[in-house]
């Protein structure tokens, strides 16, 4: 019998029957729930105030300053609410407090509370709850801040560097003998790229954030006025998006957190420039460029319709448009400091010769330029480049692409980063000439700094495509272009002869009688042919082929490339556009240095290489994807040997290497600590290159305070320095561990796929996780599958890490790893062994601290709820996941030599703690309305517990600060 929205079932001492099953107390260590002094009968709505204040100090967890911001949004409810439901808040926060406690009949009262509660108390609810964690989650990163800048002021007391800053990693440099000579080819090679994607792994809204960031002065402030009516604002909007954003709002959202670093940007590139010279007096070295940044959003059309070349087309445009405009504001800045007189001085002679060629070339500049005073020529040279950077700008936010599209060759805007650098270097030449160096290295140099990282589009943009759409595109090329009989000949190539014929001079190919999809396949080279023919290869970071499999999936795009280069109308040769193969299943990586090897011995390909300043080709690896079909343990073993491997294949072949990470922002999609996992790289394949993805909500917790921002940047440069520094004396992985890890590696997948490949699974994921709501919510624009799911290949990464994050199985994380270990150390290794790679290796210890976390943040507890709505079909599948988690908790504290889980990172294991008795409710809530989501058919209460489960999404996904 199933309870009624308002029944209530209370089961035996210790479990309480829901709805659906049977809830069991999670399997935490308990943690004390100290009540406020002044707290009175939780029945009241001063108790659920003062109890609410009272537990943001658990388990000795303290937040500075939320005790206060909760207890403002304590009033806000009330007000908004009433007494009733803000009792109910209280209630439920207190019983969950008991539940983590160990109360006897604690978990019967929650599950019994929550069950009973009307809709509009349960939003009450977990609306509040999720706020809450808002709130923590802002004062967490303003103490975070704060920290920071107390450690800043500490190391400069003691005039020493920071620990992980820019400045501390040149000092290992120069402690560990590195020569001047050495530094300097560091320096050179030296280039770190984070690339933005929009993948849709953030759940919270942009609104929401803006809100968020309104709120942080107030609270620092004590303004608690204007702290109340954020608040209230808060509490009146709509939590959840309404609809889906757009492509082109996902590139605007890119650009928000990109100009979050325009400041801090010339700060770090004046610490490296600055650290060098005093690390090693009187060598010379070039200027640091060592930082850029690319973007997915607007060019990743992998299974996603809705990017088409008119939206590529726009965000090359909004790309341009916004830091030219940025441009724009730094030269008004530095008209007013650029004064510089050269009445007593010819010096000023060469900016003057080029001043007067500038005028000549285009006259219509000379307004402008005779507005200022005669002798003041780098102000007149200023006047110049405002001009070029006016007609830029007019030209980006017109109807082109943003680069010069119809506009005469002789037009004064810039095509490419590198003419205006040479404008900046010309007004810095001129004004050392005229003694003014103070003037170039206080205002000047931050500029050229900005021009060198963010260019004229602030990103450059990834294309990326399926192999599979490319074939089928080809397939109908090669048949329009008279190269096959027809596209159907297409399946009689082989591997061999298809990648003789893609070796041939492309041909043109005549558009019509193409189907829809080919038709915008062609079109996107055909615009890239165009912008690249006018700017240059700088505003595209790499062409990334998804699932590649064979060296045909990469002549395939360098056919199509040159295909487009010739029916542009361009002579020779195509520019070496790079293109980056995407390894990204459990085979492709093992097989990745070997197509590598064969991909760089194809004469045409070695070309297209060749072609570049330095030979040189970027290859991507999967996290997401190879953990899906892999398993943790084997898909963090393979991607470690390919970059060993690919690295020396690249070497073999005269060829500098770019490994582009694919990485997650959740544990199972290979995220954590960004130094960390820079330190845990190859050294010969990072070469002092980092390329790296930033995901979904990484994005907002990474750059959305520039303060946060800037000290992510600084430890990953920290990081890339220390790890890529000499990589030659830097010893390959012990022929020992490769092997242990070979046979850990290979129990852990054999263990996964059982998982995977079990008879019920499919059944246990669709119904223990809230994988259906997920696919659903409107928090990003590209859709949850590639294609109708008929296995599990075709789900996306992404939706699926989601999902086992909201059912608090993390399964994505660590499933494998604790039978890989076992069976190991049991069957002739030893766990004496295992300690020694983990205090010794930087690869295996960041694999072991990634999955003690995530065993952390999973709980066996509130995913037995899942486990109970998936009926008694799946229960062999619970009980595999159940035993493997105790297996893996065990088997890491046995690596690690530690008592608990998170024991090294004490900080990190009371915050977990501490938000579990606030997120347990809102699971408990999410698996109810599953529950009676799929057991009604009436269309009223289908759409109101939709509502209810998307909100319930949004506080798990606050409160565990990680979604997919």
């Amino acid at each position: 019998m199933k309870a009624g929205a308002g029944e209530r079932m209370i089961a035996s001492p210790g479990r309480c029957r829901l709805p659906h099953g049977r809830y069991t107390p999670p399997m935490s260590t308990p943690t004390p729930h100290p009540r406020s002094a002044t707290a009175s009968s939780p029945s009241s709505a001063a108790a659920g105030a003062n109890d609410l204040v009272a537990t943001v100090d658990l388990g000795g967890y303290h937040v500075p300053g939320l005790a206060h911001a909760v207890s403002l949004l304590d009033q806000v409810v009330r007000e908004q609410t009433g007494e009733t439901k803000s009792d109910a808040v209280g209630r439920v926060r207190d019983l969950s407090s008991q539940v983590r406690a160990g109360l006897p009949g604690a978990a019967d009262r929650l599950s019994a509370e929550l069950d009973g509660l009307d809709y509009d108390t349960l939003r009450t609810v977990v609306r509040s709850l999720s706020l809450f964690f808002d709130l923590a989650n802002l004062c967490e990163d303003r103490a975070r801040v704060r920290a920071l800048d107390r450690r800043a002021a500490t190391a400069d007391a003691e005039g020493r560097p920071r620990p992980e800053s820019i400045a501390a990693a040149v000092d290992e440099l120069a402690a560990a003998g590195t020569t001047g000579q050495e530094a300097a080819a560091i320096l050179e090679r030296l280039l770190i790229e984070p690339v933005f994607t929009a993948h849709p792994s953030e759940a919270k809204r942009r609104t929401t954030r803006e809100l968020l960031r309104q709120l942080r002065q107030p609270l620092e402030q004590g303004d608690d006025d204007a702290a109340l009516a954020i608040l209230t604002s808060l509490w009146q909007h709509d939590l959840v998006r309404p609809q889906r954003p757009t492509v082109l709002a996902e590139v605007d959202r890119g650009l928000f957190f990109a100009g979050n670093l325009w400041d801090d940007v010339p700060i770090l590139c004046r610490e490296l420039r600055e650290s060098m010279q005093r690390a090693f007096p009187g060598q010379d070295f070039p200027r640091p460029h060592f930082l850029r940044f690319g973007t997915w959003i607007g060019g990743d059309r992998d299974g996603h319709p809705d990017v088409t070349v008119d939206v590529t087309r726009e965000t090359l445009r909004r790309l341009r448009a916004a830091a030219v405009n940025r441009h724009l504001r730094r030269c008004s800045e530095m008209r007013a400091v650029l004064v510089t007189s050269t009445r007593q001085s010819d010096a000023a002679g060469p900016l003057l010769q080029r001043l007067e060629q500038a005028l000549g070339k285009w006259p219509h500049l000379e307004e402008p330029v005779d507005a200022v005073s005669q002798s003041e020529v780098p102000r007149r040279w200023l006047a110049v480049i405002r001009g070029r950077l006016d007609a830029t700008r007019d030209v980006a936010e017109g109807d082109g692409a943003g680069d010069g599209a119809g506009v005469a060759d002789d037009a004064p805007i810039y095509r490419t980063a590198a003419e205006f650098a040479d404008d900046l270097d010309a007004l810095a030449d001129g004004l050392h000439a005229l003694g003014a160096g103070r003037l170039v290295r206080q205002f000047l140099e931050p500029w050229q700094d900005l021009v060198a990282t963010f260019g004229l589009d602030f990103a450059r943009l990834d294309i990326r495509q399926n192999s599979d759409t490319h074939r089928d595109a080809l397939a109908e090329a090669l048949a329009a272009a008279g190269l096959i009989t027809s596209a159907d000949a297409f399946d009689d190539l082989d591997e061999a002869a298809l990648c003789e014929l893609l070796a041939g001079d492309p041909k043109a190919i005549p558009r019509d009688g193409l189907s829809p999809m080919t038709q915008e396949v062609l079109a996107v080279f055909d615009l890239v042919a165009a912008e690249v023919g006018r700017s240059g290869l700088e505003r595209f970071g790499a062409y990334v082929i998804s699932m590649t499999h064979n060296v045909s999936d990469v002549l395939t795009v360098l056919w199509l490339w040159r295909s487009a280069w010739l029916a542009a109308g361009h002579d020779g040769e195509a520019p070496p556009l790079p293109i980056a193969p995407l390894l990204e299943t459990i085979d492709d990586l093992a097989d990745g240095p070997n197509l590598l090897d064969r991909l760089l011995s194809n004469a045409s390909y070695r070309r297209h290489v060749n072609a570049a300043e330095r030979p040189a080709q970027m290859v991507m690896v999967g996290y997401s994807d190879s953990t899906k079909d892999g398993g943790y343990l084997s898909a963090c073993w393979r991607l470690h040997r390919a970059q060993e491997r690919l690295a020396e294949t690249a070497s073999s072949h005269g060829v500098q290497l770019t490994i582009f990470h694919g990485r997650g922002g959740s544990l199972g999609r290979g995220g954590g600590p960004a130094a960390r996992a820079i330190m845990s790289l190859p050294p010969a394949a990072l070469g002092g290159r980092l390329r790296v993805t930033e995901q979904g909500e990484v994005l907002a917790e990474r750059y959305d305070d520039p303060a946060i921002a800037r000290r992510h940047l600084e430890q990953i440069t920290h990081g890339t320095l220390t790890a890529s520094s000499n990589p030659s004396d830097k010893s390959q992985t012990p022929p020992r561990w490769a092997e242990a890890m070979e046979a850990m590696a290979e129990a852990s997948l054999q263990t996964y796929r059982r998982l995977v490949e079990h008879d019920a699974f499919l059944q246990y994921f669709d119904l223990a996780t809230p994988i259906g709501e997920i696919e659903t919510l409107p928090i990003g624009s590209r859709p949850a599958r590639r294609k109708a799911r008929e296995s599990l290949s075709d789900l996306r990464a992404i939706p699926w890490t989601f999902a086992w994050t909201q059912s608090r199985h993390m399964i994505p994380a660590w499933f494998g790893l604790g039978t890989g270990l076992t069976n190991w150390a049991d069957g002739g290794g030893s766990w004496e062994e295992l300690r020694e790679m983990y205090t010794s290796w930087p690869m295996f210890e960041a694999l072991m601290d990634n999955a003690e976390l995530a065993l952390a943040k999973a709980d066996m507890g509130v995913a037995s709820q899942y486990a109970e709505l998936a009926g008694d079909e799946c229960r062999e599948v619970w009980q595999t996941v159940r035993q493997e988690y105790e297996r893996a908790a065990a088997a890491v504290l046995l690596a690690t030599g530690r008592q608990e889980l998170l024991a090294k990172t004490d900080w990190l294991r009371r915050s977990i703690r501490a938000r579990n008795p606030y997120v347990d409710p809102i699971n408990v809530a999410q698996t109810i309305l599953l529950d009676r989501k799929r057991a009604s058919d009436d269309e009223d209460t289908i759409a109101q517990t939709s509502e209810m489960l998307r909100l319930t999404i949004q506080g798990v996904a606050s409160g565990l600060r990680t979604t997919g």
